[in-house]
């Protein structure tokens, strides 16, 4: 096995153990068990369980970025979706990872992990600037698409934990709080057309 398919078959050990289990919680005895390997094989490729810890949260996040692919094809409401259901998949598949990633005072985030956390909300702003072919938004219209990306995290977190509310209609209700946003931020800017917030309506 090459040096590279070791390593991520270790971050992959540690991702399933995520699913269990908070990442904090997780050790270096915990992965080699699940990878099937020897302590002394796992620190030549890791210097610390902190550093795969960040790689593995890493590859949570670049998980996020490909779910945010959205639709090549289709309405910006149909393609903001499809991402969302992209954004859902991959948050319940990594679920205790996405919740450290998150969870304020995580004693597994780090500059780095937030950058990455950032790199999502960047990317999520960009589809829907693309969506509606917007390519220089005013700054009442970047606010509100950040603040956006900020309850799609909270739902996201409260639904893992808690899932009261069924999975199928995550991504339609989600839009439907931008759809909201958008229009009060049309009514407090006389420069926003109405268009944009009709673009997510049904």
């Amino acid at each position: 096995m090459s040096r590279q398919a070791r390593r991520d078959d270790l971050i992959s050990a540690a991702l399933e153990l995520f699913g269990s289990r908070a990442p904090e919680l997780v050790t270096v005895d915990d992965i080699v068990a699940r990878a099937e390997v020897s302590r002394p094989l796992f620190y030549r490729y890791f210097s610390s369980l902190r550093e795969l810890q960040v790689e593995a949260l890493r590859t949570v996040t670049v998980g996020l970025v490909d779910g945010l692919a959205g639709l090549e094809e289709g309405s910006p409401r149909e393609r903001l979706r499809a991402a969302v259901r992209g954004l859902v998949d991959v948050a319940d598949h990594y679920r205790a990872g996405y919740v450290a990633l998150l969870r304020s005072g995580s004693v597994i985030a780090t500059s780095e992990t937030d950058a990455a956390i950032d790199e999502v909300r960047n990317r999520a702003v960009e589809l829907i600037l693309d969506a509606l072919a917007i390519t220089e938004p005013s700054p009442l219209v970047l606010l509100t698409l950040r603040c956006w990306t900020a309850v799609v995290e909270g739902a996201l977190l409260s639904w893992l934990q808690e899932r009261a509310v069924p999975r199928e209609s995550l991504d339609g209700w989600l839009v439907d709080q931008l759809t909201a946003m958008l229009s009060a931020t049309a009514a407090h800017e006389p420069g926003v057309p109405e268009t944009l917030r009709a673009s997510f309506s049904t």
